[in-house]
């Protein structure tokens, strides 16, 4: 006797798009059901036997949120791709954030609800097959991992997050700092609270304070009305200070104060104001060596590292390599609406012996490049765009030219802006580099163009 289709519920008004869904997932093998409202969806819900439900919210959310709230509350949770009449960005990470596997925007071509539909039934059948891949999910991203490091600082994480305690969380760019910033906040005790990200290294200095803190009507030269700061805004959420080794030294002694009391002073303001947020402040930089260097105060330092989190780099964790390659592999072929299933041998090969200089976001940028570029199934080695194993990229990297007469200036330009060639303009990674801070880079690199504007002979004065 043969294997019973699983069967896919679909829920909408639309009887044509209905029938159509319909023709286009029976054709892929499954068994597939249809109902006009959320009411009729519950209700055949209740009977079970379903794998896999795609809503379409019509002129409002409702169906959609009743549909995934429902869900929510299984035993056994039925994966959802919702679709959407009219998207946007908001209901898009709305609908991820409460529980849907996939969001889709009509029209939605056959093909590609098709391969949506096999990426949501395969995560399924890995489920019950008790292979799911580990996951941490914040919304629709997740750490996906089975390094034994990685998974202690997830674990450390989980156990902090239903404290107040500051936390530190240190790590090369691209490895999931602010993935994890939110994975504390999604796990803490106020997870509907505001979560409030800034920036440290885009604050210009004049205005750094009055961003964090806030100020009041008249405190300054256009300070027409009272502005609310981070901090404020952030409630009893968490707020999260990215780059905190480019804070200036003299914001950083308000910030410890800030910790030290639990209140702030808005700029002009009289009285302190009390906040609740959690702070965890995020860094690509060694801290300790920039205490050592005097641009970061060591109180600040010992305060803000209550928690350390190190989150290792993907050269650490070659396990991930394939696991995450896969993940992203299915991510992104769901998206294009390609069916892309595999790599090959000398492609995997590749993949593994990369040095993922830019760790888990290079890696998910390599697989997105190869999805968009193969027109078969299978990923192939020219695909990716990485250069072989062994081969020596120095031999081609920009050099600094050295002839008699050449100022200090100009050697540091071509240092400079060579570096940020050699990386395709990534600023991060080029001040890493060339160790300097992002805001140092930032300053020259406005320097140099500001040289290249002025008229020659005010660059020859």
């Amino acid at each position: 006797m043969g294997v019973e289709p699983k069967t896919i519920l679909i829920v909408g008004e639309d009887a044509g798009t209905r029938s159509t869904w319909m023709r286009v997932l029976q054709q892929d093998g499954w068994a597939v059901e249809t109902s006009v409202d959320s009411r009729q969806a519950l209700a055949r819900m209740s009977r079970g036997g379903l794998s896999l439900i795609i809503a379409v919210a019509e002129n409002d959310r409702a169906t959609g949120a009743e549909l995934l709230r429902a869900v929510g509350q299984m035993r056994t949770p039925v994966p959802v791709i919702l679709v959407s009449v009219c998207g946007s960005v908001s209901e898009a990470v709305e609908a991820i954030h409460n529980g849907a596997r996939d969001y889709l925007v009509m029209p939605v071509a056959p093909e590609r609800l098709a391969a949506a539909a096999r990426t949501a039934m395969a995560a399924a059948a890995a489920t019950a097959a008790g292979a799911q891949v580990p996951e941490h999910r914040v919304g629709q991203k997740a750490f996906i991992t089975h390094d034994a490091h990685l998974l202690e600082v997830l674990e450390m994480a989980r156990q902090v997050a239903r404290s107040t305690a500051t936390v530190l969380i240190q790590g090369e760019s691209g490895t999931g700092k602010e993935l994890l910033a939110a994975y504390i906040h999604r796990h803490g005790l106020y997870p509907e609270a505001p979560y409030v990200a800034v920036n440290c290294a885009a604050l210009p200095e004049t205005l750094a304070e009055s961003e964090l803190f806030g100020h009041e009507k008249g405190a300054f030269t256009g300070a027409v009305m009272r502005k609310i700061g981070k901090f404020e805004l952030a409630k009893k959420g968490t707020l999260v200070l990215d780059e905190i080794g480019e804070m200036a030294l003299p914001l950083q002694a308000k910030l410890l104060r800030v910790l030290q009391e639990r209140e702030i002073d808005r700029v002009g303001g009289g009285m302190p104001v009390p906040v609740e947020a959690r702070v965890v402040a995020i860094t690509n930089r060694d801290i300790s060596q920039s205490v050592l260097s005097g641009t970061f105060r060591e109180d600040l330092f010992f305060r803000l590292n209550v928690v350390p989190l190190v989150i290792p780099p993907l050269r650490e964790r070659p396990g991930d390599i394939q696991l995450l390659a896969d993940h992203f592999l299915a991510r992104f072929s769901a998206q294009v609406g390609k069916v892309v299933s595999r790599f090959s041998e000398q492609a995997l090969r590749l993949l593994n012996q990369h040095a993922w200089k830019g760790n888990v976001r290079e890696l998910a940028n390599r697989i997105e490049r190869a999805v968009l570029l193969v027109e078969g199934d299978m990923i192939q080695p020219r695909h990716l765009g990485l250069e072989p194993a062994g081969e020596n990229r120095s031999a081609v990297r920009p050099t600094v030219v050295f002839r008699s007469g050449i100022t200090v200036w100009e050697m540091e330009r071509q240092l400079i802006m060579g570096t940020l060639s050699e990386v395709d303009q990534n600023r991060t990674r080029a001040a890493e580099l060339l160790g300097i801070s992002i805001r140092t880079l930032r300053n020259k690199l406005r320097e140099y163009q500001a040289n290249a504007a002025a008229p020659a002979a005010v660059r020859s004065a």
